[in-house]
């Protein structure tokens, strides 16, 4: 497995300019964050006692091993965000009357945009037009690089 220093490199060639950076802090957890809420829609399985699996849950799991395989500190990280983005999902779900997928692909689209508009001014593709697993790289530098700007140091 290729090293996160190598991919967080990688994907800051891209992320340079102080644009499109500023739109990447936001958009990329607003991004992730809407792609767990899709995932929150899909029901798989009620249990006796009322709580719903969902493939949010189970994707919640399958990217928590992987954010776990590159850098444990910022898996935990990740693994908070992930959390709160469940929470959310289903306070949403539950205060807005079950339109929580509707609210997500307005937040997703707008969201989108801004991530190309930034890549333009920046001069560059994005990175998941090289490999998908950028997609899921990109919540990691964000993280990293907000714990940096606070004077957290994590590898």
């Amino acid at each position: 497995m290729r090293p996160l220093r190598d991919w967080l490199h990688e994907y800051a060639l891209s992320h340079s300019n102080p644009t499109n950076k500023i739109v990447h802090f936001i958009c990329v957890p607003l991004i992730y964050f809407t792609v767990m809420a899709f995932l929150y829609c899909v029901p798989l399985y009620t249990f006796s006692g009322g709580f719903t699996l969902t493939l949010a849950h189970v994707a919640f799991v399958l990217i928590s091993i992987y954010y776990l395989m590159l850098s444990v500190p910022l898996a935990i990280g990740m693994i908070l965000y992930s959390i709160i983005c469940l929470l959310a999902s289903m306070g949403i779900q539950a205060a807005s009357g079950g339109y929580l997928g509707y609210i997500s692909l307005a937040i997703f689209c707008t969201a989108w945009v801004f991530q190309f508009w930034g890549h333009g001014v920046e001069g560059k593709k994005p990175s998941f037009f090289k490999d998908l697993q950028f997609l899921l790289i990109g919540p990691m530098w964000v993280l990293k690089s907000v714990l940096w700007k606070v004077g957290v140091n994590v590898s």
